[in-house]
């Protein structure tokens, strides 16, 4: 579950209710991975009260300040059914725990099953390309942002937040210019997305999440100089609410869950029209019938 920042902690608590059920509901066992956050002990104070009434049976923190500390605390992971990444500074995050103890058993917990949810830095760090920082504005330019290795997690993606709130259309674009091999994935705040084993994506929230296809981009990025615009050209752009579906690895649309309940009631719509004209005073069957034909 990745999501784009600033998702509802007073409120419904949508998003944050769906990380508990994914993670086992009432049996849920949760790592908060705060390495990111400069809040200290605060901020996992703050998962452990939202998650435990939430209903998850437990929460433990996990907060390693130096990669000595990756590689000797991995035993908190041990029998969790959910790792949640907290905001903060994503650099900060991959330094410390990438290619440590902690960071080989997160993917392996993940490939096996474990829910890993990610918020704000926690959602660009899950991907193998990471944006490390960057520039915000609406116009693609060389040298916006700068791309580093992530925790690995997600391939072939590029992730970004805060995105319509921070303006980061330009620096995602700029990306998939230089790298067109990556799919650019910025996601509004409160608002997540959910990639099951199959890469397909859904989202859920109040905003939209915006991919960027470069498969068939033409751009002058690889000649452009110090902080010139870039030409973009033949970028595919969708724009997501939630429901819809998107199949990272075909690059394609999916239907969504409302367009597949829809088409299953298709065949019986027409006889549900039927009955209800035929409920109104004074309709008969040979009534019903004439009108169909006219």
């Amino acid at each position: 579950m990745i999501i784009g920042g600033a998702e509802d902690k007073l409120g419904p608590k949508t998003i944050l209710q769906h990380f508990v059920d994914l993670a086992g509901g009432a049996d849920s066992r949760i790592a908060v991975l705060a390495t990111a956050s400069s809040l200290g002990d605060s901020i996992v104070d703050e998962y452990r009260s939202l998650f435990t009434g939430l209903g998850a049976a437990e929460v433990r923190a996990l907060r390693p300040m130096s990669r000595l500390e990756a590689n000797q605390d991995s035993a908190v992971l041990e029998g969790v059914t959910g790792v949640f990444l907290t905001g903060g500074n994503q650099s900060r995050l991959t330094s410390v725990v990438g290619g440590t103890s902690i960071g080989s058993k997160l993917l392996e917990m993940n490939r096996s099953g474990v829910v890993v949810g990610g918020t704000s830095a926690g959602a660009s760090a899950i991907s193998s390309h990471m944006v490390a920082f960057g520039a915000s504005g609406d116009v693609p330019k060389q040298r916006m942002s700068q791309l580093s290795a992530g925790l690995g997690l997600l391939h072939n993606v590029i992730i970004d937040q805060h995105f319509s709130k921070r303006n980061r259309i330009g620096r995602l674009l700029s990306l998939v210019a230089h790298s067109p091999t990556l799919l650019g994935i910025g996601l509004d705040e409160d608002t997540a997305v959910v990639v099951g084993y199959d890469d397909i994506l859904e989202v859920e929230g109040k905003g939209v999440a915006i991919i960027v296809d470069g498969s068939h981009v033409e751009s002058n990025a690889f000649r452009a100089k110090r902080y010139d615009p870039l030409m973009v050209s033949g970028a595919i752009l969708h724009t997501l609410p939630e429901g819809f579906r998107f199949d990272l690895r075909l690059r394609t649309l999916v239907p969504s869950l409302h367009e597949e309940a829809d088409a299953q009631r298709g065949e019986s719509r027409p006889n549900r029209r039927r009955a209800h004209r035929l409920s109104a005073d004074g309709a008969s069957d040979r009534e019903e019938d004439r009108s169909s034909r006219s």
